[in-house]
């Protein structure tokens, strides 16, 4: 394949084909937050035992995203995926077979560590590489993955689970995973064009550094680690317990299920609105209206507790959060070269997914100590403006003008 093919209908193709792998990979870890209440009644355990389990696959996949990203680089995308699917299945089987212990083996280990890392930053990494002008928009159709999995499935799998039990519906859906997945990436994962090694199109005459806004590369990255941090644990938290917070307020469990459909739909609508920006007026201001929109939304859920205004905020929520880790992957890619994103993206991600992680399990833990949500999001809300603040420097570096006019 040659660089005549970037931007084109086969790049496109890969982009749809990584975008319903992840589809159907990313809904295997909503067994666990649809699932919450009776899994935590059965196994005789806290509220935080189950959460903790959607917040070590984040944590499995944030350390092993960063050497399937190396290895797909060096083995090919379908091997890497193919490994994962395999992984992904076999975690949810290895979950469904007993206790609190399997259940973080199979989420932690299989499912994370060797499972979803070879589907998030792999496939991010390999879309972004079919594509120049129209990289935003691609890297926010394939980003929606989860989005788009957290819409088709939580009615789906909360009629599993009440129909035949989560243990069941996590083994069917381990067929799905290995299935689909499998016949997708054998289709239409195809290696991607020849790139010029060469620097990214924002970088100039003034050389590497300048392309950094002025930062030493690594400080730079480190800067971005901590900013995908900060606002990942604020995401996680609705993310992971809407379902259960809803159940908490009074409303039928079909009710949470729809809400958590609303806020990942809503965000993968969204996404690609966020891609077009981000084309236009890059990452870095793309990243700092998103996460004004998702601090703003996230206090809505302090403020009310009426269904049809949860559901708008729900919606406003995902419309926030769908703009922040794609716009991280332009930023990237306008900062560094081809051959050092290769890398950078999944380490930058890394951080990202520890904060999924904290967030949806730190969560957990505050509900049990005060019985409510309330301190776990109005602590989002803290993590989210320390967000704000990392990112509104990073604007000021790249513009070179004061906070309020780069931020307007």
């Amino acid at each position: 394949m040659t660089s005549s093919q970037i931007d084109g209908r086969t790049a496109w193709i890969a982009a749809w084909a990584a975008l319903a792998t992840m589809t159907i990979a990313y809904g295997a870890p909503l067994i666990v937050v649809v699932g919450m209440k009776p899994i935590a009644a059965e196994l005789d355990t806290a509220r935080s035992g189950p959460a903790a389990a959607g917040s070590l696959t984040y944590i499995g996949a944030a350390f092993g995203g960063i050497v399937a990203g190396w290895l797909a680089g060096r083995l090919g995308i379908r091997r890497v995926v193919l490994f994962g699917a395999v992984m992904v299945a076999a975690g949810l089987v290895l979950s469904s077979l007993g206790g609190l212990l399997p259940l973080y083996a199979g989420h932690g280990v299989l499912m994370g560590l060797f499972g979803t890392s070879c589907m998030f930053s792999p496939l991010l990494t390999y879309v972004s590489r079919w594509f120049e002008r129209r990289r935003g928009s691609a890297v926010a159709l394939i980003s929606s993955g989860q989005s788009v999995a957290g819409t088709i499935w939580p009615p789906l799998l909360q009629l599993g689970i009440d129909t035949i039990g989560w243990r069941q519906t996590m083994m069917l859906y381990g067929v799905l995973v290995l299935v689909g997945v499998g016949a997708i990436t054998l289709a239409f994962l195809h290696p991607p064009p020849e790139h010029d090694q060469q620097a990214p199109r924002t970088s100039s005459a003034a050389g590497h550094n300048a392309s950094t806004l002025g930062l030493p590369p690594n400080l730079l990255m480190a800067l971005l680690m901590l900013a995908v941090f900060t606002c990942c644990v604020p995401m996680a938290m609705p993310m992971q317990h809407v379902v259960a917070y809803c159940g908490d307020l009074g409303f039928a469990s079909q009710y949470g299920a729809a809400m958590l459909s609303v806020l990942l739909g809503s965000a993968f609508l969204a996404r690609q609105f966020w891609g077009w920006l981000a084309d236009r007026i890059g990452g870095f201001q793309t990243l700092v209206w998103s996460s004004l929109v998702q601090a703003t939304a996230l206090t809505g859920f302090l403020l009310t507790r009426d269904q049809t205004a949860l559901f708008a905020v729900s919606a406003a929520f995902g419309l926030g959060l769908s703009g922040l880790l794609p716009a991280y992957v332009i930023v990237i890619r306008e900062c560094y070269s081809v051959e050092e994103a290769s890398w950078r993206i999944p380490a930058v991600m890394f951080a990202g997914l520890i904060g999924m992680a904290a967030g949806g399990w730190g969560a957990g833990v505050l509900y049990d100590l005060f019985a409510d949500y309330f301190a776990a999001f109005a602590t989002g809300i803290g993590f989210n403006l320390v967000n704000l603040g990392v990112l509104l420097f990073l604007v000021q570096r790249r513009h070179g003008r004061p906070l309020t006019a780069a931020a307007a």
